[in-house]
């Protein structure tokens, strides 16, 4: 039934297309007959916002991991730098769960640890909605800022690293076993905003896998039996999302396009001051106004990205992909 409305989803959104083109057109027909220039730029910018959905459905249709489909994790970890890194996470946060609101996905928060002055040290989201994993995947990696810091008594430029890492929820139709022998897991008491009971009984769940080095944590609910159930879900999708990655990087180990995730491999440069710029390090893709991006306007960096590891090379932005 899933993959039939999705198959019914694309035929129908195909059709939708060459409906509203043929609807465009003839509003500039008309425009152009009777001299009527208001009409005439209704069918044009009717033609624009056609364009981009018809680049979005492109990108979407070259969706072929196993678990694009699927909804996903977005987790958030600051990197050195106290509390200025501290605040460019949460910053990070913020703006994935807008960007999840602006595609009409569903967003909850998973877990949150805030920093001891402002900010997160880390936090996970997970993000409900078709395809959600498949246009997320791309941000796994370092993300840097540029700023001049609002903690600084001396309006200092600081620049501060966060980490991102994505990866898929995993749903019945992948079986991942996992010895709990392997695992040490620990209870501890929530952080952050709560009520009476939240904050006051160990509910908040910690799993480390031993062979792996995996942590995960969870504390969105007051039932430690709930938070537990969502660390074990997290573990067997991390789990997954790892093998898939080891394969990835059997079956690509020439493709010179393949970034590794680590501190020294930032995949993208937001610069706040002196000039304002955001710029992806593996497309080139770039853009001028920082605030709309942190405001959750990503498609474009994920189009690119996407666009990438279909076609190779490194395209500015999905228009260069014929």
């Amino acid at each position: 039934m899933r993959e039939r409305t999705e198959l019914e989803d694309r035929l129908g959104s195909l059709g939708m297309l060459d409906r509203e083109l043929d609807d465009a057109v003839t509003l500039v027909e008309l425009g152009e007959m009777e001299d009527d220039a208001a009409t005439e730029k209704e069918g044009v910018e009717a033609m624009k916002a056609l364009l981009r959905q018809a680049r979005q459905r492109q990108i979407e249709a070259l969706f072929s991991g196993e678990a694009d489909g699927n909804d996903t994790y977005i987790e958030v970890h600051s990197g050195a730098g106290g509390t200025e890194s501290q605040d460019w996470t949460r910053m990070l946060f913020r703006m994935y769960a807008r960007w999840a609101e602006r595609k009409k996905f569903k967003v909850e928060v998973i877990e949150e640890t805030p920093g001891e002055e402002a900010g997160l040290k880390s936090g996970t989201l997970l993000i409900k909605g078709h395809n959600a994993h498949g246009w997320a995947k791309t941000e796994s990696g370092v993300h840097r800022l540029v700023r001049i810091s609002p903690f600084d008594s001396n309006a200092r430029r600081h620049t501060s690293f966060a980490s991102v890492w994505v990866y898929p929820v995993v749903d019945d139709r992948i079986n991942i076993e996992i010895n709990e022998a392997d695992c040490r897991i620990d209870t501890y008491r929530s952080q952050g905003a709560g009520g009476q009971h939240i904050n006051t009984t160990d509910s908040a769940i910690r799993i480390t896998h031993m062979p792996s080095g995996i942590v995960v944590a969870c504390q969105a609910e007051r039932s430690q039996h709930k938070n537990r159930a969502t660390a074990w879900n997290m573990l067997r999708a991390r789990l997954y999302e790892k093998e898939l990655e080891r394969r990835e990087a059997e079956a690509n180990a020439m493709q010179a396009s393949r970034t590794e995730i680590g501190w020294g491999h930032q995949i993208r440069s937001y610069v706040l001051q002196p000039y304002q710029l955001v710029k992806d390090l593996r497309t080139g893709h770039t853009s001028g106004t920082p605030s709309e991006v942190l405001d959750g306007e990503l498609d474009d960096f994920m189009q690119a990205s996407l666009a990438q590891r279909v076609y190779g090379g490194g395209p500015s932005s999905v228009e260069d992909v014929e």
